[in-house]
């Protein structure tokens, strides 16, 4: 049994350097890689290209990382609740892709599963499809998008074992499970790391074979992204 396990957060990030593109899972602030992102944050490292659906919280996720200004570029589907992260952009300090959602999941996916790329009807006849392949299918156009290309591919997983098999919660189970293998190394960080064998086989969503480096992460917070409640 090939053992996937590093002892913490430093070891899983060797390796990582300036100017490097990474994945990171996650869906607001739900199921993101927090022990990662901090540990980017503390390493320093600068000129990123990050791929994510949207980046965090001014002061949480991938926001922290913007504050610091070490991202280069951002491939989002939106900027959601991150003001920081509209500034940049408006003020085109920050280079921004934005993708459409699917869009941006099927990229992913085709990465892991080894396809060059993927033809999707969304975007054409727009600016997102200028200067890019189409061609038709059965009477409907569609736009040639490459897949991702990435150093690292950061993911945070509820439960895994020793071997990098992988369980996902809830909302949890959103990008994270796409960009598993879809880059050269796959880091996960879980919230229960358990010994070979002690995963239900039928409840297993990502297999260790597209995981490189597993850790059992520590001091979640959890956030929620933006909280609303119901009047009594």
């Amino acid at each position: 049994m090939i053992r996937k396990t590093v002892a913490n957060v430093e070891d899983a990030l060797q390796g990582v350097e300036n100017g490097m593109t990474f994945m990171l899972g996650g869906f607001g602030l739900s199921g993101i890689p927090e022990n990662a992102i901090s540990e980017l944050v503390r390493l320093n490292v600068k000129n990123l290209t990050c791929i994510s659906n949207n980046a965090g919280v001014d002061d949480f996720g991938l926001g922290l990382l913007l504050q610091k200004k070490q991202i280069d570029k951002m491939v989002s589907s939106y900027v959601g609740e991150n003001d920081e992260f509209e500034r940049q952009m408006l003020s085109e300090e920050l280079d921004v892709e934005l993708i459409p959602q699917g869009t941006l999941a099927a990229r992913c996916q085709a990465a892991q599963q080894g396809f060059p790329a993927i033809y999707t009807p969304a975007g054409y006849g727009t600016e997102v499809s200028q200067f890019k392949e189409t061609r038709e299918f059965d009477g409907k156009m569609y736009v040639l998008e490459k897949a991702f290309k990435a150093d690292f591919a950061f993911v945070k997983a509820w439960k895994g074992d020793k071997a990098g098999n992988l369980i996902f919660k809830g909302t949890a189970r959103n990008f994270n499970p796409l960009m598993c293998g879809a880059a050269k190394v796959t880091v996960v960080e879980v919230e229960e790391l358990v010994e070979p064998g002690e995963l239900d086989p039928n409840q297993i969503h990502i297999p260790g074979i597209f995981v490189q480096r597993i850790f059992e992460g520590k001091n979640y917070e959890k956030r929620i992204e933006k909280r609303t409640v119901r009047k009594k």
